[in-house]
């Protein structure tokens, strides 16, 4: 098959979880033959066109830029729409393949000018990260609408994400493919220095890392973690946090951590290498999703990947990520109390944070590699395309 990968984000470009997915989904289909092109944005130091990993990447040139980010938005779909062109007199494509309601416009355009199927993976929604609060959210919600209704095929990560999508947008169930996220789990089978990772980020050998990596947003929860703070420190007075991250919050949140008291043994890191996060993720004792909005929650499962127990809130996908006392611990959202529970309840019994590694690691191979992915999501694109 040929089919044209569509996304807003892709590596340099790191904005959310969207970026790494397509370059694992990318690189799965390539291996199993496919003619796979990326079609994405510009970013600066990359080329307009390169092959990795066996597949095209194509990079949109965006010659005007606007401060709104939805007005950003729709002008560099335009550009995306001419990259699309300059892609497919290459190649021809079968199907095209896009990634939430950023880049609609212009797959939908390219569905229908060139008769193509459209296949649309929905990541998230406005609904459940904003409940609809202004006006830029409800165009966002209804470009979404738009996606999933144009769409031949709507793929979903979690049956949590089904459930959000056939209710709000009344997408028919059977319209619907749940297929989960996936990690490569290849790249954490590697050796870290722990001693020199923990100490760049002031964590001493007695002490205990707790570890937070995601965006700096309200759904991620991560005041919620920073409010558990006195009480863990209260039983574990050697335990430091560190905050791996950035967000519009990040000043709220730093105003909040000097209110607790806690400051002094909380790291807000910022953005960090790739290189350096693997480092941390394998280094850290404890990993806390303690999100209170997690369409899938691909953090938690680079938790397990890296051999560090996980805690979760039990909320959205993180509930069909991560299984309670089997590989990972469930905690109650928006609950410093019950975040702080999860988090003494493996740093106080090595058994059972042991037992909890060993699960993770097992149910990661098992159902979570991009190879397992990338045949389900084969099966799809065979069927739109048998639809036809």
């Amino acid at each position: 098959m040929k089919i044209c990968l569509l996304s807003w984000e892709f590596p340099p470009r790191i904005v959310g979880g969207i970026a790494r997915h397509v370059y694992g989904l990318a690189k799965a289909l390539a291996k199993h033959g496919h003619d796979v092109g990326v079609v994405t944005l510009d970013f600066p130091g990359t080329p307009s066109y390169e092959e990795v990993e066996g597949f095209k990447v194509y990079r949109s040139k965006t010659e005007v830029g606007h401060p709104n980010f939805l007005t950003w938005a729709f002008l560099f779909n335009h550009f995306l729409e001419k990259e699309l062109a300059t892609a497919n007199k290459d190649s021809n494509f079968d199907l095209i393949h896009i990634h939430d309601w950023l880049v609609a416009p212009a797959g939908i355009g390219f569905k229908q000018f060139l008769n193509k199927p459209l296949v649309c993976t929905m990541h998230s929604t406005e609904f459940g990260r904003s409940s609809l609060n202004n006006p830029d959210s409800y165009m966002i919600d209804g470009m979404e609408w738009w996606a999933c209704f144009e769409a031949t095929r709507v793929v979903v990560t979690t049956n949590s994400m089904k459930g959000e999508i056939c209710g709000h947008f009344h997408v028919p169930g059977d319209k619907v493919d749940v297929i989960p996220n996936a990690i490569e789990v290849e790249k954490f089978n590697v050796e870290v220095d722990y001693r020199a990772i923990r100490g760049r980020f002031g964590i001493g050998d007695h002490e205990k890392l707790v570890l937070f990596v995601g965006r700096l947003v309200p759904q991620k929860g991560i005041e919620y973690l920073i409010r558990a703070m006195p009480r863990i420190s209260w039983r574990f007075p050697e335990v430091k946090l560190v905050i791996v991250g950035e967000g519009w919050m990040r000043s709220h949140l730093e105003w909040l951590a000097n209110q607790s008291g806690q400051s002094w043994r909380i790291n807000f890191a910022g953005f960090i290498s790739d290189k350096d996060l693997l480092a941390l993720a394998k280094s850290a004792d404890v990993m806390v999703v303690p999100s209170v909005y997690e369409p899938f929650g691909i953090v938690a499962l680079e938790g397990m990947a890296a051999g560090t127990p996980v805690v979760a809130s039990q909320v959205g996908g993180l509930a069909e990520v991560v299984e309670h006392d089997k590989t990972g611990v469930y905690v109650y959202p928006r609950s410093p109390d019950s975040i702080a529970w999860g988090i003494e309840r493996i740093l106080s019994d090595s058994g059972y944070r042991d037992w909890l590694i060993k699960n993770a690691h097992e149910a990661v191979n098992k159902r979570f590699s991009w190879e397992i992915v990338a045949n389900q999501t084969i099966e799809v694109y065979k069927r739109v395309l048998g639809e036809r």
